[in-house]
């Protein structure tokens, strides 16, 4: 695939610092603002155009269903989606899906409008799995997993009447990030939430042209573009869930411990499996040796080397003081 999908990230060169008149200064703040939202624009076009490329989530002829739920991650995905095509070096096209679920106060005007503007064709489903998953669901309960497995085959039923050949999420890197430690620590499994996959009743291709991006950019991006949110009531209010406690744990180390995000969300696409123990993803049984050396091999008795964590107020203190 091209590397049209990507622009190039490079700026010209600031000049010489000169001191600022005071009937100019009021001028800095907004051309500063300007200045970053542009930075911002450009990343988001790069890494959704990264991340189509790495895992080929578009094709020539491609017909996207773009899953727009109201927040600002969808918004977001729809947007960048628009630009996205207009300089891609495929022709694609583009419809925006969203599902009415019928929740009290559901601003249902909101949606409709918004995509009339933009000039996008879209379609709205309207289906009241709102008081299902209120009649089955004990009060105080998660309601997310029956929410989701109902609008999930909605919206494949949706997807073949409007014959797409791909559904795009907008889930974000730390979602992916989420979906790992959420499966680590409560479902005793190494999976994360995949870029792009067969859906499970083997007849869509889903894709997640966000998979690089990071919330705090789609934020930014959200005020920015000031998009209509519609918020969640249905789930929104249950803070207890298992996610929000993962995400606050992510955020807290991330504000502790700048760059661990990334590092992590680099592993994911670095895996060993040689070095974990699953036996259906390497023959431990039949090892042998070979007599070659191998640079991925284990170090058997030396303790593993990782980066040392600057901390501020430590310091490292030999066995000897």
């Amino acid at each position: 695939m091209s590397a049209v999908w990507i622009e190039s990230d490079s700026t010209p060169a600031a000049a010489t610092a000169t001191p600022i008149a005071p009937d100019a200064a009021q001028a800095v703040l907004p051309a500063k603002i300007e200045r970053e939202t542009h930075k911002l624009e450009k990343r988001l076009c790069r890494q959704v155009g990264q991340a189509i490329m790495d895992f080929n989530m578009i094709e020539e002829g491609d017909r996207v269903m773009v899953c727009v739920s109201g927040g600002k991650d969808s918004y977001g995905m729809l947007d960048i989606l628009l630009k996205m095509q207009q300089r891609a070096p495929i022709r694609f096209e583009l419809i925006a899906v969203n599902l009415d679920q019928k929740q009290p106060g559901f601003p249902d005007h909101v949606l409709p409008e918004y995509l009339k503007q933009v000039g996008v064709p879209f379609h709205i489903e309207t289906q009241d799995t709102y008081s299902i998953v209120k009649k089955v669901i004990p009060e105080g309960k998660t309601m997310c997993s029956l929410c989701s497995r109902l609008r999930r085959g909605i919206l494949y039923r949706v997807a073949d009447e409007l014959k797409v050949t791909k559904i795009a999420l907008g889930h974000h890197r730390d979602d992916m990030l989420q979906t790992f430690f959420l499966n680590m620590f409560f479902g005793g499994k190494l999976k994360g939430m995949p870029p792009k996959l067969v859906s499970d009743d083997g007849g869509h291709i889903v894709i997640r042209p966000l998979a690089y991006v990071a919330e705090k950019d789609l934020t930014r991006w959200a005020a920015h573009r000031a998009f209509p949110i519609i918020p969640c009531t249905l789930c929104g209010s249950q803070e207890n869930l298992q996610r929000k406690q993962i995400g606050n744990m992510l955020r807290d180390w991330e504000k502790k411990y700048p760059g661990r995000i990334e590092s992590m969300f680099t592993a994911l696409q670095n895996v060993v499996p040689s070095h974990l123990m699953d036996t259906q993803h390497f023959d431990f049984k039949n090892i042998r040796t070979t007599g070659v050396a191998n640079p991925d091999g284990d170090t058997a008795f030396d303790t593993p080397e990782l980066p040392t964590p600057s901390l501020a107020g430590m310091r490292l203190v030999s066995q000897d003081e």
